[in-house]
């Protein structure tokens, strides 16, 4: 499989394109005002322990308090200032008032958890897996862990993994005894998958420059008041390039002098035999122009993604879910009903599985494919979209087809989606997508002036308005001005400005010269 990577950078965001066969697979936006936070390592404080929800909340000084559950919560080393003899001492006088009931013994268990030594005030350090999304603060977890660009350092444990992406087995138990002959004590160690072939001298190095970071750490751990930041990680391009710049990229090209200076720097270091495949592109055509990555990005924003047959997907983002739904559309098939779906599905399987990846959608996931009757056939479709899947670095599980045609599944959330990071909302409609009609923006005329007239005697007034919600007052059998002037006695001259919103109108008091709109 052919693979590229392009990264564009302007004043106001950086812009990272993975090509795939030609086929635009992943984007990644990023703006210096929502700088990326995964990764990044706090020592926090705990501002609520919720055991109803399972969960606590940490003060980690970026604004929304982070959101820690009870299941990323792992051993003890987490708890920065803990009196392990105040604990025992509690433990004890706790254990003397239960009973020997059953369900005391359970809440005796729930009580030996890590979570049980959550208090409000404790200093706790966390890692940032997940950004904050619509509001929510970012998810946390304990279990920290330090990536390198071959190896992946976990304090506090001691087991050694390997990559499941390694296959050769030599190869696997080859790392696994080089890991575990040079492994700190008290540290786990993982191999990525781009250890493979590496030998014990470059992943030393790689060791090495893991520890200085973690020992630079623990120094501001020890030095700094919380909440703070003890450990940034890379921005998004490095990351990316660490990450995914492995052998099967065949080049990776950058329209930025300073960001080309800055991975062949890095490359030098990580991996010198990647630095031929490094490109600066000169062309005066734009970089994402010159390889049709803006016209796949184009198609990224726009709620109906067209397929060759003819047929369409049509994905709408919620709050709650992503929907996607199949249709037919233009898609006329000779044979009979069933084989007409199975090909529609099975090809707009494949695209939703691309959409999916490339969208960076996550959370709740429920398409409603075109109905099959035959359970054979909706097993292709499922393992169709399985097999896509598969290329998704991000974890998914799916179910089977339902009865009513649809099938769910969930897809890992860890970053905000491309629709969230590279728009925002709509000031008129607020998200919504749809504005009052000018029929609804007449009636709530009307009610104003209707309330100003039981309130105030004043008969000079300006009503303000957009100039299609002011041809559409002054048209029709019913002039509604008109209406309005005979009805209360009021003389009611219209302006029309560019400036005002289809939904918006202002009324000015003449008398007054002021704008007394909000006053009734």
């Amino acid at each position: 499989m052919k693979k590229d990577i392009f990264i564009n950078q302007t004043h106001k965001e950086t812009r990272i394109a993975i090509h795939e066969d030609d086929i635009l697979v992943e984007l990644y936006v990023e703006k210096p005002e929502n700088i990326r936070i995964v990764g990044n390592i706090y020592k926090g404080v705990v501002e609520n322990v919720l055991p109803g929800m399972q969960a606590a909340f940490v003060d980690i000084g970026i604004g929304a308090n982070a959101f820690l559950p009870f299941s990323e919560i792992e051993g003890e080393s987490f708890l920065l200032d803990q009196d392990e003899d105040d604990d025992n001492k509690k433990s004890q006088s706790k254990q003397s008032n239960r009973g020997r009931s059953r369900g005391r013994d359970q809440r005796r268990d729930s009580r030996k958890s890590p979570a049980a030594k959550l208090k409000t005030s404790q200093e706790i350090l966390v890692q940032v897996i997940k950004e904050p999304y619509m509001g929510k603060g970012a998810r946390v977890t304990t279990n920290i862990s330090l990536p390198g660009r071959f190896l992946v350092l976990v304090p506090n444990t001691d087991y050694v993994g390997i990559s499941r992406k390694i296959y050769n087995n030599y190869e696997r138990r080859r790392l696994r005894r080089s890991c575990h002959e040079m492994k700190p004590d008290g540290f786990g160690l993982i191999a990525r998958t781009v250890t493979e072939g590496k030998d014990d001298e470059t992943l030393g190095a790689d060791l090495n420059n893991l520890m200085d970071s973690y020992k630079r750490m623990e120094k501001t751990v020890k030095n700094k008041p919380s909440p703070v930041l003890v450990h940034k990680d890379m921005e998004t391009v490095s990351s990316l390039i660490r990450d995914l710049f492995t052998n099967d990229v065949q080049r990776v090209v950058t329209d930025n002098k300073g960001m080309h200076k800055q991975l062949n720097s890095y490359l030098k270091g990580a991996a010198p035999q990647l630095v031929d495949r490094l490109e600066f592109y000169k062309k005066k055509l734009p970089l994402f122009d010159a390889y049709n990555v803006q016209k796949a990005i184009d198609v990224s924003m726009s709620r109906k993604v067209n397929l060759k047959s003819g047929a369409s997907i049509v994905i709408e983002q919620t709050e709650a879910l992503v929907s996607i739904d199949v249709n037919s559309g233009k898609f006329i098939g000779r044979k009979n009903h069933e084989a007409n779906a199975v090909k529609i599905n099975l090809e707009a399987a494949r695209a939703i599985g691309q959409q999916l990846r490339l969208r960076d959608l996550g959370g709740l996931i429920v398409i409603d494919f075109i109905d099959m009757y035959k359970e054979e056939n909706k097993k292709k479709v499922y393992y169709e979209l399985r097999r896509e899947l598969r290329k998704d670095r991000a974890k998914v599980a799916v179910s089977y087809i339902s009865d009513f045609g649809l099938l769910e599944m969930t897809r890992q959330r860890i970053r905000l989606s491309l629709l969230l990071s590279a728009t925002e909302e709509c000031p008129v409609c607020k998200g919504r997508g749809r504005i009052l009609s000018k029929a609804a923006m007449t009636t709530r005329i009307e009610g104003w002036f209707r309330r100003f007239h039981s309130k105030k005697r004043e008969f000079r007034l300006q009503l303000v308005v957009n100039p299609e919600l002011a041809k559409f007052l002054r048209s029709g059998r019913k002039n509604v001005v008109r209406s309005i002037q005979w009805q209360h006695f009021i003389k009611v001259e219209i302006i029309a400005d560019e400036s005002k919103n289809m939904d918006e109108f202002r009324v000015i008091s003449k008398k007054q010269g002021k704008d007394i709109t909000d006053e009734y």
